[in-house]
């Protein structure tokens, strides 16, 4: 056998990492950059620390012989796999080319995307899936359906054990789209990012119905209207910094704390200005968001899933440095009442939080869960139950603030002392009872009122002041100990961050089990 100089061996290896790196060609790169996207490579600088990037299996080649694809092969195969550090932190993650075949999965693809993470599995470092392809490739048939089938079930096996994120950022379709549905976090970008099960012209065949891919699967369609993506943005450029913004609340592992940064001395809207939010009025309605703002750090607040099931606010912040999760009633959405999709969303939000050993803080303002047929025949007994079940369920620490409403089955299942929270909080204007006063004095007093004829609405008024004096305040409950402290507004931050410096070494075991059955 001849001898190969080094100089030919090491011309041939650069040709082909150059091959690899060159993706879909320069035509295809320049088309990707002229929508307005970044290419697969791109996204991976934008996304890591500076020169962090340590990419594997670049070499890798789908081994298809059918439809002249011997002929058609790239180094890569269409997806970027490897790892690097956010803001020096290890991550591993893959990124989808769609330059090469269309970003197409092929049983190759599959193979290098099943690798990295079992790497962050194993090394218990968080996964990244930066997505953009057309899903199966045709051409290999059951042996690219397979590769999704693989990669669904690492996403479930490593559920609750590294934190998983997944962006959006071009097409995303058919059985390509429950692999990222099944992780953490979901990014997608305006008008770029698109993501459905059967596109626009599968439904006009199967239903004549007429639907563009924007008005089925986009942005703004899947973070309004489903719930499924949890952050919406600009662009690529934009959605991949707000990743790394949301990891830096989050640890490694399930066997991590979450970071703590340094302590800010005091936030700037936590002074008597709190006082103001919660008008006196108890009809009257006002924004949960400002009374979060002014509780946590400093523009720490990351809301997520924001423009859906807007009754409901959560989001990820600090206090005092802590990471916290926040659900809150928000009074100018159906004044705060609890229904499917707002169980929902702030069900899998604690769910993650427990997991992750993130202190979920919930502001209570709520009359209740939200009457209606709609809401009956589409199983709200179902769907708000698994809320309550969350909070039950959740061992990391638990605190609760309530500062007006807290009605019903939804104060018992949004974190009161009896479904298990370790603080509970309550300003003065608190309102605690099975109802409002209002509706109790109609069933309390409905004979009295009955036989008072035309004075009844004056009798009404008067048990409705007796009864709120009675029942609607929080120092019945103080009494009982489901109170811990009845506090002023600009008291919150101080007693919210003393709770959590005490409880940081909260350490609950439960008795073995398989799982729990939560109502899904």
């Amino acid at each position: 056998m001849a001898k190969v100089s080094r100089e030919v061996l090491f011309e041939d290896l650069d040709r082909r990492l150059a091959a690899s790196a060159a993706g879909g060609g320069p035509e295809r790169v320049a088309k990707q950059n002229a929508l307005g996207k970044l290419t697969a490579r791109q996204r991976v600088e934008a996304l890591l620390d500076p020169g962090s990037f340590f990419e594997l299996d670049a070499l890798v080649t789908h081994q298809c012989k059918d439809f002249g694809m011997d002929r058609k092969v790239v180094p890569g195969d269409g997806v970027i796999t490897g790892h690097g550090t956010i803001d020096g932190r290890r991550v591993h993650l893959f990124s989808q080319d769609c330059t090469v075949f269309g970003g197409s999965l092929s049983s190759a693809g599959a193979r290098k995307i099943c690798k990295v993470i079992d790497l962050a599995a194993d090394t218990g470092t968080p996964l990244i899936g930066l997505n953009d392809g057309g899903g199966a490739r045709i051409q290999e048939g059951v042996a690219s359906l397979d590769g999704y089938a693989a990669l669904a079930r690492r996403i479930a096996h490593a559920s609750g054990w590294i934190p998983q994120i997944s962006a959006i950022l071009g097409a995303c379709a058919g059985g390509a789209s429950y692999t990222p549905a099944g992780t953490d976090f979901l990014f997608m970008v305006e008008k770029t990012s698109f993501m459905f099960v059967t596109g626009p012209e599968v439904i006009r065949q199967a239903t004549r119905e007429e639907v563009t891919q924007e008005a089925l699967g986009g942005a703004m369609t899947h973070f309004s209207k489903t719930g499924v993506a949890h952050v919406k943005t600009p662009d690529d450029g934009t959605c991949l910094q707000e990743i790394r913004r949301l990891l830096s609340y989050l640890p490694d592992n399930s066997g991590q704390k979450p970071p703590r940064l340094a302590a800010p001395a005091e936030n700037g809207h936590a002074g008597e200005e709190l006082d103001e939010i919660i008008p006196e009025d108890p009809s009257s309605t006002y924004d949960v968001k400002a009374l979060i703002n002014g509780i946590v750090d400093e523009d720490s607040f990351f809301e997520l899933q924001a423009a859906w099931a807007k009754n409901i606010v959560i989001g990820l912040s600090r206090i005092g440095g802590f990471a916290v999760g926040i659900v809150a009633n928000q009074p100018k959405h159906l004044a705060g009442a609890l229904d499917i999709n707002a169980s929902l969303k702030a069900a899998r939000f604690i769910r993650f939080c427990d997991a992750f050993e993130i202190p979920v803080f919930t502001i209570l303002d709520t009359p209740g869960y939200l009457p209606g047929t709609h809401q009956e025949y589409n199983g709200i007994i179902r769907h708000g139950a698994k809320l309550g079940f969350a909070y039950a369920e959740a061992t990391t620490p638990t605190i609760t603030l309530v500062t007006r409403k807290a009605y019903g089955g939804s104060y018992g299942a949004m974190g009161s002392k009896q479904i298990g929270c370790d603080v509970n909080l309550a300003y003065p204007s608190a309102e605690i009872a099975v109802m409002a006063p209002e509706s109790s004095a109609r069933i309390l007093y409905r004979n009295e009122l009955t036989a008072a004829g035309e004075n009844a609405a004056e009798l009404y008024k008067q048990r409705v002041e007796e009864l709120r004096s009675i029942l609607s305040n929080p120092y019945v409950a103080a009494a009982r100990g489901e109170i811990d402290a009845v506090i002023k507004p600009r008291e919150t931050r101080g007693h919210v961050l003393r709770s959590l410096e005490q409880l940081r070494t909260k350490n609950v075991v439960r008795r073995w089990k398989k799982h729990s059955n939560i109502p899904l």
